[in-house]
């Protein structure tokens, strides 16, 4: 893959501008009687726990604005955005939740990572998961290099430039935090985590560019229609933040067009 030299300008924060997150109405990517996916914006939790002090979740505000009652079929991060998907009612979440554990739902997401990662590889490093309390269990990634680029100016102590790469990473299980924990272990951490990150690079991000979300995102959803036998692709675009970070990193050329272009459910049905 290529890179080139990318040169900061004088104010960057002027550039680049962090987008105020809107929490209501979801973009609907896919809707039909037993099914509902959104484009989930970061920031947002997907439902009340007893150690956040927020006030507003994706199951809530997606429920009030359909004006049904919805189940989760698989989570994202409150830090991720992307392809969230929902059954309309238990048993479809549960059919659905069915394909997850047995590993047939492809799963891919977009992430910007610190360094030049190898061209292709796995990562089969185990995981403690504390919601299933079974502690460490096999965790899989599947990841392919899209792009690199480099920064001139320093970022922490060691170096004179700053090296991203833009990944393409695919699940094949589903732990929690998989993708950001893997990263981190390879010493390749996504640009804006706080938990598994590299405090210099978020920082940087932060007072520089003014920039403060993680920059992880759910690309592609697909999977096989449990009443329907269709096969159900499903991909939802990056926001106006993460696309303006891909240009100021020079690593847009390198995004796949599924993540820049109008959301897309495409089948042999209708999108309702």
């Amino acid at each position: 893959m290529q890179h080139g030299p990318f040169h900061l300008p004088e104010n960057p924060s002027f550039v680049l501008q962090s987008l105020p997150v809107k929490m209501s109405p979801f973009s609907i990517l896919f809707s039909d009687e037993h099914f509902v996916a959104i484009n989930k914006p970061p920031g947002i939790l997907m439902h009340r726990t007893r150690i956040s002090e927020d006030n507003v979740f994706v199951v809530q505000l997606l429920r009030d604005q359909i004006g049904q009652r919805v189940y989760p079929v698989h989570r994202l991060d409150r830090a991720t955005s992307g392809v969230l998907i929902f059954g309309k009612n238990a048993e479809a979440s549960g059919l659905l939740g069915e394909q997850v554990m047995d590993k047939t739902v492809e799963k891919k997401y977009l992430a910007i990572v610190r360094g030049w990662v190898p061209e292709t590889g796995t990562v089969d490093y185990a995981l403690d998961d504390p919601d299933s309390g079974k502690g460490r269990l096999e965790a899989i990634t599947h990841f392919v290099r899209l792009g690199t680029s480099e920064i001139d100016h320093p970022i922490g102590l060691r170096h004179k430039t700053a090296r991203f790469s833009l990944i393409e990473a695919q699940l094949e299980t589903g732990r929690r935090h998989q993708i950001r924990k893997h990263f981190a272990h390879l010493n390749y951490p996504v640009i804006g985590d706080k938990r598994h990150g590299d405090v210099k690079h978020n920082s940087y991000f932060r007072d520089v560019f003014d920039l403060h979300r993680m920059f992880l995102h759910s690309m592609l959803l697909s999977f096989r229609h449990p009443y329907t036998n269709e096969t159900i692709l499903i991909s939802a675009p990056i926001d106006e933040v993460f696309e303006s970070t891909l240009h100021l990193l020079n690593l847009y050329e390198f995004c796949p067009a599924m993540a820049l272009h109008v959301p897309a459910a495409l089948a042999a049905g209708t999108q309702r």
